[in-house]
This record gives C-alpha cells, sequence and structure tokens, in this order.
C-alpha cells in the first residue's frame, strides 16, 4: 500500500499514485523492515528537481520496476526540504561511497537505519557500466540473501564516518582578521574575470561568497574587489538564470556564461540574491542593481506568496508545452513566431524587431529552437526604455496564459525567516514600507502556524495538513535573524522579545556543551545514525554561520551577555575550516570580520526621519539599528528624543542633532 496520499509534502504526494509502495520517514517503516527482514530503499528527492521527475517517470511509475521494490524492499519517501536531517546524513554517506552527490538519491539501508549502499539517479536501462535500476535492484536483494555479513561490515564501517561535523574539534581561539585577507585572495584566483562567478560550469550564484566580498569592498573601496562583485552581478542579471519577463531567479546556468538555466526556481535563492543585489546597489550605488530586488521581490510576492502570508517553497522547471507534454523550460521559451504573434497582438507590431534585437532573441537558439530574454552582450544596461517596456508586458501577459509549473507550496519555516531577513532589509533601505508590512505578515503567519503553544518550533506547513516536524537548528538561527531585522526595519520592540525567545529556546535544544557549535536536530528530535552539525553554507548559509552572526547582532541589541559566548564558540569550532575552504564559508567570515572589528549600535530617539533616512541608504554590515519603541536594553539607556547616537565597543560618541553629524559619525 502506498502511504503518501496524506503527506504535508506535494513532492511525497507527488508519488502517492506510484505503484511503489511509498512510506514516509519514521519508526514504521524501519519496523516494517525489522518484520519482513529486509533492507529500506529510502528515495530523497524535492517536488523542482527535475531529474526526480525523471526517474519518477522512468522507474517508479513502471509496474514491473515497482513490483520488484515491493518484493524486496520497504520503499522510504523523503522530500529533502522537510527533512534535511535525513538528508544531510544519507547524502554524506552517498558521498562517502561515489564521491559525489545530488537529487535524486537513492539509498539502502539496514532495518535499523545503517546505509550500506548507494547512488543518485539510476537509469531504466544499462548505460555502459552503470547498472539500470532494475539491476541494481536485484543485486541488492541477492547480495542481502547470500552475504549479508558483508553489507553489515560496509553499514559499519559507513556509520563511523558520518557525522564528523558532529565530532569536530573546536580550536583554542576565534581565528584572527588574516584569515579574512586569505579568503578573498582564494576567491579572487577562482573569480571568472569574463563572466564573473566562481569556477566554471555549472555556475550557482553563491550570493553568501559575494557578499563578502562585497563586505570587503564597503570597507575598502578596493577596486579588484568592486570588479569581482559588478561583473558577477551584472552577468547573473543579463543572463538567462534571471527571469527577464517576470523576475526572480532560477536555481543555476548549466553553462559558465549564464546563458542557460535549470529552470526551477527556489525562495532560498530569491532571498539570498535579494540581499545581495540590496548590498550592490547600496555600495556601488547603481539603480540596476535595485531594479533587480525590486522585479525579484515583485515576483515573490506575486507568485509565491500564500493566503495568510507564508511563502510556498518553489516552482518546478518543468511544466506542460503546447502539446500536453511536460518539458523543462515550457513556461519560459519562445518560438519566434510566438514572440511576433504576442508582440502584434498587443499592437506592438512595429517594434518587434527592436525587441527581438534587445532580448538577443536573433541569436542561435539555446532550447532546441526555442529561446529565453538575455542581455549578455549588454551587461549593465539592462534599463528598458518605454517601446521594450511594453514589449516585456506583452511577452509576460503572453506566458501567463500558458499552464505554470508546478508549485510546491508547503511552507518552511527556515526558508520562510530567510525571506522575511531579506525583505525588512530591502523594503527599510529603499523605502518601500508596503515590502516591511508584507514582511511582518509573513513573521505574524510563522508565529501563529509554525510556533506550537509550548515554545516549540516545526519545520514545515502546509494548507491540507497543518504543521509537521520539529524544527531544526536552521530554521531557529533563522528566525533570531529574521526577527532582529524586522525589528530594524519596523522600530517595533516586540520583535526583538521574539528574537530572544527564540535564541533561547536554541540554545537550550540545540548547542553542543562539549565542543560548541549547534548540532542540526535538537535534543528532543528523532536521533538518526549520526548526531551532525551544519556547518557549511550552501544553497542556503549554514545553521551555525547563521547564528554566530544574528547571535552577535542580538547581543549588541539587547546587552544580553549570553548570547556573544556562543557565537564565538561557533567561530572557533569553524573558523579553521573557514580559512581553508572560504567557499564554503561566506557568511562565518562575515560573522567573523563582526566579531574583530565589533558592532556599532546605532540608535535614533524620537521621530526623526530624516535621521533615518542617513541610516537606511547605506550598507553597514557590522552595524546594529535601534529606533522607534523603546525596550529592554542599554541601547535605550538615557537617550533623547530627536538625537541619534553612535557607539563602538560601549564608547558612544556625541549625539548627533542633524543627518550631517550622523553620517560623519557611521
Amino acid at each position: 500500500m502506498n502511504r503518501l496520499a496524506q503527506e504535508s509534502s506535494p513532492y511525497l504526494r507527488q508519488h502517492a499514485d506510484n505503484p511503489v509502495h511509498w512510506q514516509p520517514w519514521g519508526p514504521e517503516a524501519m519496523a516494517e523492515a525489522v518484520e519482513r527482514d529486509v533492507p529500506i530503499l529510502l528515495s530523497v528527492g524535492y517536488s523542482a528537481c527535475h531529474w526526480c521527475h525523471v526517474m519518477a517517470h522512468e522507474s517508479f511509475e513502471d509496474d514491473a520496476t515497482a513490483a520488484v521494490m515491493n518484493d524486496h524492499f520497504v520503499n522510504v519517501k523523503v522530500d529533502r526540504e522537510e527533512r534535511p536531517d535525513v538528508d544531510a546524513v544519507y547524502m554524506e554517506a552517498v558521498q562517502a561511497m561515489t564521491g559525489r552527490g545530488g537529487w535524486p538519491m537513492t539509498v539502502f539501508l539496514t532495518p535499523d537505519g545503517r546505509p550500506f549502499y548507494g547512488g543518485t539517479y539510476f537509469p531504466p536501462t544499462r548505460h555502459g557500466q552503470t547498472p539500470s535500476f532494475v539491476e541494481l535492484l536485484e543485486a541488492v536483494h541477492d547480495t542481502w540473501a547470500t552475504k549479508r555479513d558483508q553489507l553489515f561490515e560496509q553499514a559499519d564501517r559507513l556509520t563511523e564516518v558520518l557525522g564528523q561535523g558532529g565530532r569536530m574539534q573546536a580550536g583554542a581561539a576565534v581565528p584572527g582578521p588574516e584569515v579574512l585577507e586569505h579568503a578573498i585572495n582564494q576567491l579572487h584566483q577562482a573569480f571568472d574575470e569574463d563572466w564573473g562567478g566562481f569556477g566554471g560550469a555549472p555556475k550557482f550564484p553563491t550570493p553568501q561568497n559575494l557578499d563578502f566580498v562585497l563586505r570587503g569592498l564597503a570597507r575598502t573601496g578596493v577596486e579588484e574587489l568592486a570588479t569581482i562583485a559588478e561583473t558577477t552581478l551584472d552577468a547573473m542579471a543579463s543572463g538567462g538564470m534571471y527571469d527577464h519577463l517576470g523576475g526572480g531567479f532560477a536555481r543555476y546556468s548549466v553553462d559558465p556564461h549564464w546563458v542557460v538555466p535549470h529552470f526551477e526556481k527556489m525562495l532560498y535563492d530569491q532571498s539570498g540574491l535579494v540581499r545581495l543585489y540590496l548590498h550592490g546597489h547600496l555600495v556601488t550605488g547603481h539603480d540596476r542593481y535595485a531594479q533587480v530586488v525590486e522585479e525579484t521581490v515583485d515576483y515573490v510576492l506575486r507568485d509565491l506568496r500564500q493566503p495568510g502570508g507564508g511563502i510556498a517553497s518553489a516552482e518546478d522547471a518543468d511544466s506542460l508545452d503546447a502539446s500536453g507534454h511536460s518539458e523543462e523550460g515550457a513556461f519560459y521559451t519562445f518560438t519566434p513566431d510566438e514572440i511576433r504573434t504576442a508582440l502584434v497582438d498587443a499592437g506592438l507590431g512595429d517594434d518587434v524587431e527592436d525587441a527581438l534585437e534587445w532580448w538577443e532573441l536573433d541569436r542561435p537558439a539555446n532550447f532546441e529552437g526555442r529561446w529565453i530574454p538575455v542581455r549578455t552582450h549588454h551587461r549593465g544596461d539592462w534599463h528598458r526604455p518605454p517601446a521594450i517596456e511594453a514589449a516585456r508586458r506583452a511577452l509576460f501577459e503572453a506566458r501567463a496564459t500558458r499552464p505554470r509549473p508546478g508549485l510546491d507550496d508547503k511552507v518552511l519555516t527556515e526558508w520562510n525567516a530567510h525571506w522575511v531577513s531579506a525583505l525588512a532589509e530591502a523594503g527599510f533601505a529603499l523605502g518601500r514600507p508596503d515590502w516591511v508590512d508584507a514582511a511582518r505578515e509573513t513573521a505574524a503567519f510563522l508565529l501563529s502556524s509554525l510556533r506550537r503553544d509550548d515554545g516549540r518550533w516545526m519545520r514545515s506547513w502546509q494548507a491540507e495538513t497543518g504543521a509537521k516536524h520539529l524544527a531544526f537548528a536552521g530554521d531557529h538561527a533563522a528566525l533570531v535573524d529574521a526577527f532582529t531585522r524586522l525589528a530594524e526595519a519596523t522600530g517595533e520592540g516586540r520583535w526583538i522579545a521574539e528574537a530572544r525567545a527564540v535564541a533561547d529556546v536554541m540554545l537550550e535544544l540545540f548547542w553542543d556543551t562539549d565542543q560548541g557549535g549547534l548540532f542540526t536536530t535538537g535534543s528532543d528530535g528523532e536521533q538518526l545514525v549520526a548526531r551532525d552539525k551544519d556547518l557549511q553554507d550552501q544553497a542556503l548559509p549554514s545553521a551555525n554561520s547563521t547564528a554566530a552572526v544574528a547571535l552577535l547582532r542580538l547581543a549588541a541589541l539587547t546587552g544580553e551577555t549570553r548570547y556573544p559566548g556562543p557565537a564565538a564558540g561557533i567561530l572557533r569550532l569553524s573558523g579553521e575550516l573557514a580559512g581553508r575552504v572560504p567557499s564554503a564559508f561566506g557568511v562565518l567570515l562575515g560573522a567573523i570580520d563582526l566579531h574583530h572589528t565589533g558592532t556599532t549600535e546605532i540608535v535614533v530617539a524620537g521621530d526623526r526621519t530624516d535621521l533615518l533616512d542617513a541610516v537606511r541608504h547605506r550598507w553597514l554590515p557590522n552595524a546594529v539599528l535601534a529606533w522607534g519603541e523603546r525596550y529592554d536594553s542599554p541601547l535605550w539607556a538615557g537617550r533623547d528624543d530627536g538625537l541619534a547616537y553612535v557607539c563602538r565597543d560601549h564608547t558612544c560618541q556625541l549625539p548627533a542633532s542633524t543627518p550631517e553629524e550622523l553620517t560623519a559619525q557611521l
């Protein structure tokens, strides 16, 4: 029996009609494996994953393949976005076995959850040395029946190496500022001088690393850092990874030029890139980066926002084409005839050739006879003249009549919290109170829908099933950051109280009292075969990096002395590794900079919009801001209305009464 129909994850429900007897991760599956004396086949993916859909169509929808799976295994489906703990543990096992990872991920486990073999995508027919999926299933079954001792030995060896992050030894001290310079040098060496970004194809946006570069640029003005930042920001926003018609970014580019995207759109990418382009705008002054921010925010609030304020997780890469077949990019690509028809129907026939040239739609097709708009030949010049803006609207409206890509409508606490941080910061900096209101609405949704009455946070919510799964360290760290950023954007003291409450729960449930750092799972959560720590930035900033920054900032805002110690503990734990592999620790490097530089505390007392404006139009990555409602904090002690105060290391400058005086102190 397939048991996925009532699950909260759209990805799991996509497999509810498979002939495979899928069931969700849990003790029931392990108990059945013990009772039947068979291994567990664990399949991990996510709803926007193109190759997950391919393997599902080829194998999981096939009756003969399903029969083999059902006869020989207990089959378990996991949405990696709902259960990052399960995904991380078994991905580590797959990488140890094969040297690489990815999704879909297929792992074979003993009934008690120990992995003994795994990989990623397996084809329905043999390709060279790669066996077909059914051949693999039969081989595993045969080995289980005849050589089980060997599989158990392999499981023991693999299990011993899992959870290495959870066993890392902390250093004696926080690494010094020299690690920051070394990291910049390494990033510079990996920088693609022609097309921006780091390394070759496929190219991912890595906003954490670029934000670290912008942090250095804001402080030093070094031209080399400006080149890294601007080349990359311009190239990403000019290419096909950016949706020139509807805003927002695809997951990554399959080529080194950012032209050909993998079309899935993830909420976390929008959050990271909104912050990155906002900071790029504030540091360089280029309005084109603010345009990217505005269009990306418009995309999320238009297409991903759910009733009540929660933000959906993702849109698929695949959608139905004109013939009713599911194809990657079908929603986004055009033939020349489709472009001409859309523009002529909109009364823009005279502008067809100009539009084709503007969007570079006269170049060779990059999607088998189909195009997407790009501006790669004109990087840094995407201000649209009126006629081109009219053409954009016409193409956008024509595209809107097509079947949309599938929407993963689950609301994840961590991803939504990162979005709240990005939107609140952007709304404050760009003078968009409507964005701040939207950020407030999402935060209120999280509080009402994903926090239990006993104060324990949950990971995932979906309208039909409600909240499920205990939240992880990454959820809590992102919430602390979100609530502090919202307090700075709104001037409302209640968000500081919420940040403190989450921080206290985070340290109680996740903190490692021996070596420091946050375990991924709480002490009240399910104990897997290994208890790991999320240390390295990937598509999302790591839980520990996010927590280090958030705790340092919260300490500065509240004066609470119990927060800086854990932040420093995280830096001692991961700092040396960050110096060696900076591309995986962009956020942590920013935390090291914040630790050594110290926090600048800015207080604007009373109703002084002009003084706030002196702060909002600059990016001050090592500063915190208090204004509006007063709350319990030394920052507010003795502050007179109508004045601004700037303090560093508990030493304050003279009160500023004019924007000019305040600007001179920042």
